[in-house]
């Protein structure tokens, strides 16, 4: 009977458990789209034998395809029924067998009568495993019988089994225990934690949807800035075309009269004379349309949060701000009579020149007092500070009369060079104005020799430059040029190390010539210069490209700007006779 009953058993799973392509009882189960199941290492090895880069495996019963996950193979749904079935098969086989045989042995492998059987384990055991199993940690709550009364037991064989406990095949130690409805598959805590939290998937799905947004609202701004460039650029070449025709009508006319001069003789011009002289009188019609050089700003402001509101807004002129502003008139340590020159250092500390008070003082970047040097301090060695300027290593370089002193962060001296030599009567014309630094060189203008000498970082001498124009404020910009302003000139000029002039401008305001004082280079060859017209209150600070053109306006309304400074941050410090302000772009 029990010989019939295992047959029977063998008949089931042979026509219902085996995977179709290995033949045998299922080891791990995977299903596909179209339901059919094969054990998971005979998918992986199908799998191994297509193309590497093949995202989907064939049914080799249907042909149908299944996409596989990005987690592999192993992350295919688990046949979780037909693993329970080849279990129980597999554990009715076993009592069979054993209630066939007339001595059961112990599943140790020793070949030792087993008299014991562990109903949670589902082993038989015998007297010394037994002993050993209850010893165990992990077994010793299991519950354990007579082998004779497990099988003389009426009890169905698959009560004494142990229920099946589904792991998860992405986290192995953890139980299934969940069901994800979106998913429509069963998790463990492990995967509600990390990879199936509803709010992490709407995170997810709400930041691509506002990188849309952004991505939208990215090109319509696009769109503006190009709207406003081509009409730019038609005004521009308008005016361009209008210019070269007018250019062309005057070199006919100056063809024309020279064509005639050569070939006519004395009295034949003296005859055509009032025709010849009305011709010349065409400059009086010609109406050349300047170019605009305002307009050539164009910029974006964004907002700092992204909103239902635009992205931003083109700005078509910069717009700044006083962000900062410290001092007052008086002769206090944190008070100005004359401010002429600032520099900031790396650790935003400014230094400030008062050529009045004859003293150099160092604050804070929101202007608290720190220390500073007055004229006539033997320990400092300082007389007349006026020009400075701050190098890459945080050396701060004061033009002092003749000479050029070098201090620390903490306005200790460190060195000191002399320019120029004295003559033979131990005179000099030399007067020391404006200093200048880049990461090689320090540029030194002298007010009183008409030149600009350039030395190393440590003073020794490259090469001078003369100039008629050289005045009281210059700066070297990163397109290696010295840059210089002349007051009663009323020019912006700008020199290569050779003493080329590459430009030489004139400024306004309000339409008018305007006088120009300190001068400022940035990291992309801008031009700052503070301009001067009337009296004092109404000065500005302005902003100039490489070549010389009109940019912008950076600050207006200004009591008497002189030197400026970049902060690190890129704000602009300017020197404003009692006090010190600190412009930022908005």
């Amino acid at each position: 009977m029990a010989e019939a009953a295992a047959k029977t058993v063998w008949k089931i799973s042979q026509g219902h458990l085996e995977c179709p392509i290995c033949c045998c009882l299922f080891k791990d189960p995977k299903i596909l789209d179209c339901l059919h199941s094969f054990c998971l290492k005979c998918l992986e090895e199908m799998m191994s034998k297509q193309k590497p880069e093949a995202e989907k495996i064939t049914c080799p019963v249907c042909r149908r395809e299944t996409q596989v996950p990005g987690g592999g193979l192993q992350s295919l749904s688990s046949s979780f029924f037909l693993s329970s079935l080849v279990d129980e098969v597999k554990q009715q086989e076993a009592v069979l067998g054993e209630a066939s045989a007339t001595t059961a042995t112990c599943d140790c492998g020793e070949g030792t009568e087993a008299t014991w059987r562990c109903l949670d384990c589902s082993d038989n055991l015998c007297q010394k495993c037994r002993k050993a199993h209850e010893r165990v940690k992990s077994t010793r709550d299991h519950q354990i019988i007579l082998l004779g009364d497990w099988q003389e037991s009426k009890m169905p064989p698959a009560e004494h089994i142990k229920p099946i406990t589904r792991m998860c095949t992405l986290h192995s130690d953890r139980k299934l225990c969940f069901f994800c409805e979106k998913c429509d598959t069963v998790i463990c805590p492990m995967c509600v934690a990390l990879d199936h939290r509803s709010a992490r998937s709407d995170i997810d799905a709400k930041a691509e949807a506002e990188i849309t947004k952004i991505r939208n609202k990215a090109k319509l701004l696009t769109k503006k800035v190009d709207k406003i460039g081509q009409e730019r650029d038609s005004e521009y070449k308008k005016a361009l075309t209008h210019n070269r025709d007018q250019m062309e009508r005057a070199d006919q006319t100056i063809a024309a009269v020279n064509d005639l001069m050569s070939q006519a003789d004395d009295f034949e011009l003296l005859e055509l004379k009032p025709k010849v002289m009305h011709n010349l009188e065409f400059q009086k019609e010609l109406k050349f349309e300047p170019a605009n050089h305002g307009p050539s700003f164009i910029g974006v402001r964004c907002q700092d949060v992204v909103s239902d509101a635009d992205l931003g807004e083109v700005c078509v002129s910069e717009k700044w701000q006083l962000k900062e502003e410290f001092g007052k008139e008086g002769t206090a340590d944190w008070e100005f009579k004359g401010v002429r020159g600032v520099a900031c250092f790396t650790n935003r500390d400014i230094v400030v020149t008062d050529t009045i008070l004859q003293r150099l003082s160092l604050f804070s970047s929101t202007g608290r007092y720190k220390t500073s040097v007055a004229q006539g301090d033997a320990r400092h060695q300082l007389q007349a500070p006026y020009g400075i300027a701050v190098s890459h290593n945080d050396l701060l370089f004061v033009t002092d009369k003749k000479k050029v002193k070098v201090f620390d962060t903490e306005l200790q001296f460190v060195r000191e060079f002399t320019p120029s030599a004295d003559d033979a009567n131990g005179r000099s014309k030399s007067f020391l104005t404006a200093v200048a630094v880049d990461s090689q060189r320090v540029a030194v203008a002298d007010w009183g020799r008409k030149l600009i000498s350039v030395h190393n970082l440590d003073g020794s001498s490259i090469s001078s430059i003369s100039n008629s124009m050289v005045d009281y404020y210059s700066a070297i910009s990163d397109c290696g040029c010295l840059v210089f302003t002349n007051y009663e000139g009323q020019s912006l000029l700008c020199v290569n190390f050779k003493g080329k002039v590459m430009f030489s401008v004139k400024t306004f305001m309000n339409g008018k010539a305007a006088k120009q004082t300190g001068v400022l280079c940035d990291d992309d060859e801008t031009i700052y210069v503070a301009v001067h017209y009337g009296g004092r209150g109404g000065f500005e600070v302005q902003r100039y490209n490489s070549n010389g053109a009109f940019v912008a306006t950076v600050a207006q309304r200004l009591h008497n700007p002189l030197g400026m400074a970049f902060t690190p941050a890129g704000d602009v410090v300017v020197a404003d006779q009692h006090s010190v302000k600190i412009f930022e772009r908005m």
